[in-house]
């Protein structure tokens, strides 16, 4: 761009920042120095087109042209364990301490959409999240939470479908208004055949019921995204940055693909799509990434798939730290690990973000681990100014340039999936990377690598293969009591003695014949919720139709 186009570009910026609403705070340097709302070029430089402004397309720089000035990225903690009761008390302290919104874990039966009594779910309630059975358990898990003014997230993709209708009748029974509850189902299925391995159906069932979700949340509760495109699981199965970024973005386009199928409006409904990152250890890698991320979602939705409006053209994501990148040894380097990829998150322009605590490569985090990593997004928020200045490291020669490289590579990996489907469609390459098991080998040989280099010590990581002399005492990690599972069992089985019985085989039908006739599942299940039916019996019901799906075996 010539400096008569940059000159332009900064006023449209302007214009937008002077419209947009700011918070009320300090935006000095701690020596006091003010500083400007964004940097950019004072001369002639060709990558702008690429770079452009803050909330401007490509939107390489953020999506609002605020920044964090607008608002502060939402601090969501991802929380659960046990049953209802405690988390419910977990989640209070949250909310208490100062995190803007909630994220619910569950335990690995609700994942599997097992209920507690299954005897496949026998030493697992309870012990990676919580336990959810039925919408009685969602009344506990949200007591004295108001749900239409708390926005919630909910991580859980196979079974995802019937857990959103027992959120939407404990919202119900709270006598909210439905039509404006506002939060996040994660519900990305493709990512679990690739990385998580936690599906109840084949891959085709489960479209449909997503399809069911997309259409039903459109034409009912707007404001809620029933989406989460997730790349955080494929990263911590062992993929690349670009693998990271290119398998999400691709799940992505698969699910703008099914909604254009459904005859929805992209314009609609692809600001109801958002996406949920890792933020690893590389520092400078993540900024990249991320910001590749909503340059590439951009253009893909505008000039491939249509999308006219800059809501349906904004990539809106959440992040977490990585897990992966925890140590079981020398654990209190954990805290430093998280600041540093926490801020490479916000650096980033993260909307929301969560933080990993010290401890939990080890167990469930402790009160006190949840606290400090509650903290740390604070103390980033709070002290360092990093609020004052939309991506400030835009224009970076080194941020640039990771960022054009990390793009250019997930582009080839684009064509290659959609090589794989041989129709044209990003969905058929999906479903053929996975018969094949192709996802699975690409992550798994990237995973090798990066262990090889590990055991070499090309790669280095403090405590594990160097600096590992350790002076610190063991931790006292959380315990899940195995009271929880009796405890839990027992009160599946008492809510299956008290409910009419008749009244849930009524509806468990009604839903099935729904599914057979290929109509919305959706009003069918919330009338089963509604009776008490179980997470397990909902998705037992569908088995004989839509089948059991068999991973491929590959070498």
């Amino acid at each position: 761009m010539d400096e008569q186009d940059i000159a332009a570009g900064r006023q449209r910026w302007q214009e937008r920042y002077d419209k947009a609403r700011k918070a009320e705070r300090d935006y000095t340097t701690l020596s006091g120095l003010e500083v400007e709302p964004v940097y950019g070029p004072t001369g002639p430089d060709e990558r702008m087109e690429r770079i452009g402004w803050p909330g401007e397309f490509p939107f390489t720089r953020g999506i609002h042209p605020t920044g964090y000035r607008g608002k502060p990225w939402t601090i969501r903690q991802f929380a659960g364990f046990g049953n209802a009761k405690q988390t419910n008390e977990r989640y209070k302290m949250i909310l208490a301490e100062g995190g803007g919104g909630l994220s619910v874990a569950f335990d690995m039966p609700t994942l599997m959409g097992r209920d507690s009594d299954d005897p496949r779910s026998l030493g697992e309630v309870g012990h990676c999240g919580v336990a959810i059975d039925s919408a009685a358990d969602m009344d506990v898990l949200f007591d004295g939470i108001d749900l239409a003014g708390t926005t919630t997230s909910m991580t859980i993709s196979g079974p995802a479908v019937p857990v959103f209708c027992m959120y939407v009748v404990a919202a119900e029974r709270q006598g909210a208004d439905i039509s404006t509850l506002n939060g996040t189902l994660q519900t990305d299925i493709f990512k679990e055949y690739i990385a998580q391995k936690e599906w109840v159906y084949p891959p085709e069932p489960h479209l449909k019921l997503i399809g069911d979700l997309m259409e039903y949340v459109d034409a009912n509760i707007p404001a809620y995204k029933p989406l989460s495109v997730s790349g955080y699981h494929i990263r911590e199965a062992g993929a690349t940055a670009a693998q990271e970024l290119a398998f999400t973005l691709a799940d992505g386009f698969g699910y703008v693909e099914l909604g254009l199928s459904r005859g929805l409006d992209v314009d609609r409904f692809a600001p109801g799509l958002s996406f949920f990152f890792d933020a690893h250890i590389d520092f400078f890698e993540e900024i990249a990434k991320l910001r590749a991320a909503r340059r590439i979602w951009a253009r893909w939705l505008r000039d491939v798939y249509g999308a006219k409006t800059e809501k349906a053209q904004w990539l809106r994501f959440h992040t977490q730290t990585a897990g992966v990148s925890l140590t079981a040894q020398q654990p209190e380097n954990n805290i430093v690990r998280t600041a540093v990829e926490a801020m490479a998150a916000v650096l980033a322009g993260t909307n929301s973000l969560h933080t990993n605590a010290l401890d939990e490569v080890l167990a469930l985090p402790s009160a006190k681990a949840a606290q400090i990593a509650l903290r740390t997004q604070q103390v980033i928020a709070e002290e360092t100014g990093v609020l004052n200045v939309a991506d400030p490291l835009g224009g970076s020669w080194y941020v640039e340039a990771l960022t054009d490289r990390l793009e250019a590579e997930a582009e080839a990996i684009f064509a290659r999936i959609k090589e794989l489907g041989g129709d044209g469609t990003m969905t058929s390459g999906l479903l053929r990377g996975i018969e094949e098991g192709w996802f699975i080998g690409e992550i798994a040989d990237s995973a090798f690598a990066y262990q090889v280099a590990l055991e070499k010590g090309d790669k280095r990581v403090v405590g594990v293969n160097t600096l590992t002399g350790d002076i610190g005492e063991p931790l006292e990690i959380l315990r899940v009591s195995h009271e929880v599972e009796l405890e839990q069992k027992a009160l599946v089985a008492k809510r299956r003695a008290e409910r009419d019985q008749a009244k849930v085989d009524e509806a468990l039908a009604r839903m099935v014949k729904a599914a057979e006739q290929d109509e919305n599942t959706v009003p069918p299940m919330l009338d089963a919720v509604r009776a008490e039916a179980t997470l397990g019996e909902i998705c037992n019901a569908l088995r004989p139709l839509y089948g059991v799906y068999r991973e491929p075996v590959r070498f």
